[in-house]
């Protein structure tokens, strides 16, 4: 089953993270994987593009099924393994409207964090303004305090969709601990900081934790006046 599949990926990459964690939610341990170097460009290799024209990682196929955009690939995994595993998609179907919700804010989320901590990567030296990214910042700054709130409003040790572990989760995550890794306070984000607290235990999560990160368990300080 697991091994029809490839995974090439970069580690730290929240979409790759994200596919990394339904995969292990789905108990499909034992998947043909690559570690690729994004410094090294090796996600525009030839192989990379024989599965994926965009050049972008993550790029995953099944057989002969590829599903390469990772929102994509979680929900494929959880339909195509719906009885394996842990049960993605909630039954209540107003837990089910919220993950949705969460998830596709969730991409929002990480366009904006990536407008702060990747400023430097996506606009030309030439195009950078030191307005434009402190609008960035007020931007991010605007999406945690929505973030916060959307917490506040849940019991203690919920999931962004209710009860149970959801694709939300899958999905959100990710860009949850790229937001510590980078600095951000649990002290002035209390809800966001219990929040990743309790997902960074869970064995998914552990289990895909990416490598470099615990190579180099140091954090940055891009995020820490937030």
């Amino acid at each position: 089953m697991a091994q029809d599949m490839t995974l090439l990926w970069g580690s730290g990459s929240p979409p790759c993270w994200r596919v990394m964690i339904a995969l292990e939610e789905k108990n499909l341990q034992g998947y043909h994987q690559k570690l690729l170097s994004f410094e090294k460009d090796e996600h525009k290799s030839q192989e990379v593009l024989d599965i994926n024209a965009r050049g972008q990682l993550p790029s995953f196929k099944h057989g002969g099924i590829i599903v390469n955009e990772s929102y994509a690939a979680c929900f494929y995994l959880e339909s195509q393994f719906e009885s394996q595993g842990n049960k993605l998609i909630p039954d209540s179907q107003a837990e089910r409207a919220l993950m949705y919700q969460r998830m596709f804010e969730g991409l929002t989320f990480y366009e904006k964090l990536n407008g702060v901590t990747h400023y430097d990567l996506f606009v030309p030296e030439g195009e950078r303004h030191d307005s434009a990214l402190k609008r960035n910042k007020e931007v991010l700054a605007i999406e945690l305090q929505l973030w916060e709130g959307y917490l506040q409003k849940l019991d203690s040790n919920s999931y962004l969709a209710g009860a149970s572990f959801s694709l939300a989760d899958v999905t959100v995550f990710p860009t949850v601990a790229t937001l510590f890794r980078y600095g951000l306070s649990a002290e002035r984000f209390p809800k966001l900081g219990e929040y990743y607290a309790l997902l960074k235990e869970r064995p998914s999560i552990k289990a895909s934790w990416p490598p470099h990160w615990l190579e180099e368990p140091t954090e940055e300080d891009t995020l820490k006046d937030f």
